[in-house]
């Protein structure tokens, strides 16, 4: 991306984000339930996923196809990407998804009876989730379909992988996670785009784009996101099964009570190793920090 300045690169950054809050929460707020034709969640997740697509192979080239602040923050720890850019891009992808919101809510606003009070595709938890799902659910929903998310585009673009299907693949990897996750938050994974709707909605939304900004963020980097990943749900499931279901062996109970008492002792010294900052996956997919290929965002 040498050949590109900073501006250029910003500039790639703010289009692209506004054209996926344009093509993905616009399907959602304008076609998902027109009479007789809406195209419903499955028509809503492949907007999202082709929004990036397009995206990806349009200006993928010039800023690495981001689109997402916790893409970037995702691949900077993984030493995919330069601190010294991640805020400028985070400023140019909040800045586009606010502009494809004000374009949306321009489009919508010409139907007469339209209010945001329907949610206007905003993220929220509680009575505000789409499915009514807790704020526990939403937590974890977001947190670990970020994380997989930064590992397919890691994945993608490394440089032993097609590096022309990187693109399609990330974005069919963006539909996925709106399939599973839309009933559950409306999907962020993306919190540039949820800045962007909450503007517009204003009140619960704004009050709840805390958490659309912390469990995508924390997901995307894999150092603090694999201990709630792989060790907490082990822990929390283990601490809670009753001995009395696995039956009576006194064996099988010492074990897992052994096996209670390793488990903190590992969360412990993997959070207090000296492991590089992007972790395991890091490592596996180094690559020269300019050379960033197109990543896609939500």
């Amino acid at each position: 991306m040498d050949e590109y300045s900073l501006s250029q690169r910003m500039t790639a950054e703010f289009l692209g984000t506004l054209w996926l809050v344009l093509g993905g929460c616009g399907s959602a707020v304008l076609a998902a339930a027109f009479p007789e034709v809406g195209i419903g969640l499955l028509g809503v997740s492949l907007a999202f996923g082709l929004s990036v697509v397009t995206m990806a192979y349009a200006v993928g080239h010039v800023s690495g196809g981001h689109f997402n602040p916790a893409v970037t923050v995702g691949l900077c720890t993984a030493r995919r990407f330069l601190s010294r850019d991640v805020i400028p891009y985070v400023v140019a992808q909040v800045a586009g998804a606010v502009a494809g919101a004000g374009i949306l809510y321009l489009i919508a606003s010409g139907k007469a009876g339209f209010t945001t009070s329907a949610g206007f595709a905003a993220n929220g938890y509680d009575s505000y989730s789409p499915g009514g799902y807790s704020l526990g659910a939403a937590l974890v929903a977001e947190l670990v379909m970020t994380f997989f998310f930064l590992l397919v585009i890691l994945g993608a673009t490394n440089k032993r992988a097609p590096q022309a299907m990187a693109g399609l693949a990330i974005g069919l990897a963006l539909t996925l996670i709106h399939l599973v996750t839309i009933p559950v938050t409306n999907t962020s994974v993306n919190p540039a785009r949820s800045t962007g709707q909450a503007i517009f909605v204003g009140g619960w939304a704004i009050k709840q784009l805390w958490l659309f900004w912390v469990a995508p963020i924390i997901g995307a980097a894999f150092k603090m996101a694999v201990p709630f990943i792989v060790i907490l749900p082990g822990l929390l499931a283990l601490s809670v099964l009753p001995f009395h279901l696995v039956g009576e062996s006194q064996a099988v109970a010492n074990h897992l009570h052994s096996y209670n008492e390793v488990l903190p002792l590992m969360l412990v010294r993997y959070c207090g190793s000296s492991l590089p900052a992007g972790g395991f996956i890091a490592d596996a997919t180094k690559r020269p920090p300019n050379d960033q290929g197109p990543h896609g965002g939500n």
